[in-house]
């Protein structure tokens, strides 16, 4: 007898857990009636059990006229026992005018083998109004030009009275400038006048450690390092002596020379210079790392050891220190 009490019991049991309803959905829209361009929002709500899954739809295409704006997150409402309230708010927007029938609300239903949709009882309906305009009271006119206004010294008197105040200021400092020069003697011109040109060996010496950091040589451009070279000589010169060397062959500024004093050694080193240039640059030779260095060593020592020198009595001494890099 207990036995059969028992089974009883047990059956009884399983089949309510069997029967154990469905979750209930309910869906609205707030407000159901809106005007274009204003927001509504589309709620779906779910009564379920704790143990109950439900998945609320993602909106991806809202329809024609319609548009998600948000897509908010999932609240619960209420939980009592094993029973509990969620909501789903899709925030959304209308742009078009008539009547929209967005259908009924679904969830995803999920419990033990059993997944389906669920469906709200009744569709939603959504109204899109605009603003109705009535032509025979109120006049439509085209668009009117934008007004010119007169103008007005007022609106440019602060940059004006700044213009001048500015313009006093120039004056008066270029008045201070002036007196400054006429009680020393000089004039307003003395202010612009262009810096001295170097001495020929300076400005030599300065083409020669350019020059030298081009590393012209060591990249293979032989014509482009003894051209330079030879032109620096040249240029020296002319500065130096007042002979035309950039006109003059190798031969005529060797001729030329022999007339002017200088050391045994530097008139050999530019004759010898100016040879290896030649042939670099006409014949098209290749000189090797050794005789690169010694022709630019030959072009700086002609320099240093033909430079003027000055009269003590100036007050100057010659700048003799330069720095040859290696």
């Amino acid at each position: 007898m207990k036995r059969l009490i028992a089974t009883m019991l047990f059956t009884a049991g399983a089949f309510a857990a069997g029967a154990q309803e469905r979750p209930v959905v309910t869906a609205r829209l707030e407000p159901d009636s809106v005007f274009i361009g204003d927001l509504f929002d589309y709620v779906i709500e779910v009564e379920k059990d704790l143990v109950q899954v439900v998945e609320f739809p993602e909106f991806r295409n809202a329809g024609e006229g319609l548009e998600l704006v948000a897509s908010l997150p999932v609240d619960t409402l209420e939980r009592e026992g094993r029973s509990m309230k969620l909501r789903k708010r899709y925030r959304m927007a209308a742009f078009e005018e008539g009547r929209f029938n967005l259908g009924t609300g679904q969830v995803l239903y999920a419990d033990k083998n059993i997944i389906d949709t669920l469906y709200t009882a009744d569709s939603l309906l959504l109204r899109v109004g605009t603003f109705q305009i009535d032509s025979t009271s109120q006049s439509i006119y085209d668009l009117k030009m934008q007004k010119t206004m007169p103008f007005r010294f007022a609106e440019i008197r602060s940059y004006v009275l700044w213009g001048l105040a500015l313009l006093a200021v120039l004056l008066v400092g270029l008045y201070g400038v002036v007196r400054y020069l006429r009680q020393k003697g000089k004039g307003l011109g003395s202010l612009f006048k262009p810096a001295p040109p170097l001495p020929p060996h300076v400005e030599a010496i300065k083409a020669l450690e350019t020059l030298h950091n081009q590393k012209l040589w060591q990249n293979s451009r032989y014509k482009a390092y003894y051209s330079a070279l030879s032109d620096i000589l040249r240029n020296y010169i002319v500065r130096r002596w007042g002979i035309g060397a950039l006109e003059m062959t190798s031969d005529e500024i060797i001729a030329a020379m022999r007339g002017i004093e200088l050391p045994d050694k530097a008139r050999m080193d530019l004759g010898s210079l100016l040879r290896d240039a030649d042939l670099v640059k006409f014949a098209k030779a290749e000189p090797d790392p050794e005789q690169n260095e010694n022709d630019y060593l030959k072009c700086y020592y002609f320099v240093e050891e033909t430079k003027p020198e000055v009269d003590p009595s100036e007050g100057q001494k010659p700048n003799t220190e330069y720095k040859i890099e290696d």
